[in-house]
């Protein structure tokens, strides 16, 4: 019994700490989602091996999709003349990274890290993307762009032009259509998997010895191939990751480590590679997943050398940042990201009884 509530109490003080920030990514990627057209991004992936490739994997960056959800994007921006490499660039930016596990990040890591860990993503698409726009280049391709309203689809754009389209929608009717999406679809997507990943989170910090992790995960190129091997073959999102990556450094794993299955984990699982291999074919899904482990290492290695080198403790500075937020405001987050969290755990749950 005093093991279950050593986990319940581990696991809630994560929660207190995420809750706020959690709020605000998910906001700010409702308000991506109705300002930032797809058929805009769309528009600037199809062209040149380079330039399409650097800016599909920056167009990902911010963007809170998971690793399944980023495919039927993916598969949309393909579809819209998207090449091959621009098209992998952003499968691999897009999970990895977001505001929401940006935000995420602050609260529950470190500045390092949380700097870290879009900058990788991003040069991990970008080496991915070019590779493959180099070993098959592009054809010039004319896209089929989408230029149905983002915000309540009262029309797809045909005989409608955008800046007369402008003038249907208020700001204040875009803003709440922003925060329908961001609190309804993009939460319930996450849910389930982030209060998954706190429940685990709970478990390494009550029931793993310290003295275990150090042994075997405290640093070097070891202790990252095992997170990478772990990691490959999970489904977790990249918000739902930072939490269990919190609770494995405070045991004692190193920071690169870390990072390398906060970028593993979210890319790459079995359903994403199946799909991918569909999608894109076998040699680039070869070039994927090759992408993602060699950068997630060299990426990992490095943010090991930088905190040798400023002579920081990673263990000590894990979730400092967490700590200016007043606990009113904490509570209260926490409070509205449960009430919010009810209906898309529910229905999760139900979905796993009909599977049984």
């Amino acid at each position: 019994m005093n093991l279950i509530f050593n986990i319940l109490v581990e696991s809630w003080q994560l929660l207190l700490d995420a809750a706020p920030y959690i709020l605000f990514g998910i906001l700010m990627g409702g308000l991506l989602k109705i300002f930032l057209s797809p058929a805009y991004v769309a528009r600037h992936l199809g062209q040149g091996r380079f330039s399409s490739v650097f800016k599909a994997a920056l167009f990902g960056i911010p963007l809170p999709l998971c690793s399944c959800g980023v495919l039927p994007a993916a598969a949309a921006l393909k579809r819209q003349g998207a090449n091959n490499g621009a098209t992998a660039a952003f499968l691999i930016s897009t999970p990895e990274s977001g505001l929401d596990s940006i935000a995420v990040s602050y609260a529950l890591l470190d500045p390092i890290m949380t700097v870290a860990r879009p900058l990788a993503a991003f040069l991990t698409a970008l080496a991915a993307g070019i590779t493959e726009n180099l070993l098959r280049p592009p054809k010039p391709r004319l896209a089929m762009t989408d230029f149905s309203c983002v915000v309540d689809g009262c029309c797809d754009g045909a005989g409608c032009q955008p800046e007369e389209h402008v003038a249907y929608h208020s700001l204040q009717s875009k803003l709440l259509a922003g925060m329908r999406y961001a609190l309804g679809e993009l939460w319930g997507e996450l849910a389930g998997w982030f209060f998954l990943g706190l429940l685990l989170a709970g478990i390494i910090s009550a029931l793993v010895p310290d003295t275990l992790i150090s042994g075997y995960l405290s640093g070097g190129l070891s202790s990252m191939l095992l997170l990478l091997i772990f990691g490959i073959p999970l489904y977790i999102c990249a918000t739902a990751s930072t939490p269990i990556a919190a609770a494995l450094i405070l045991k004692g794993v190193s920071p690169g480590a870390a990072l390398v299955f906060l970028l593993a984990g979210p890319a790459t699982n079995m359903a994403t590679l199946t799909v991918l291999a569909n999608l894109l074919g076998k040699r680039t899904t070869v070039v994927y997943l090759t992408a993602i482990a060699v950068g997630a290492i060299l990426c990992g290695l490095a943010v090991d050398e930088i905190y040798a080198r400023l002579g920081i403790q990673a263990k000590a500075v894990v979730g400092q940042a967490a700590e200016i937020m007043p606990y009113p405001i904490q509570l209260g987050s926490t409070l509205l990201l449960l009430a919010l969290s009810v209906r898309p755990i529910s229905a999760m749950i139900r979905g796993w009884c009909k599977k049984a």
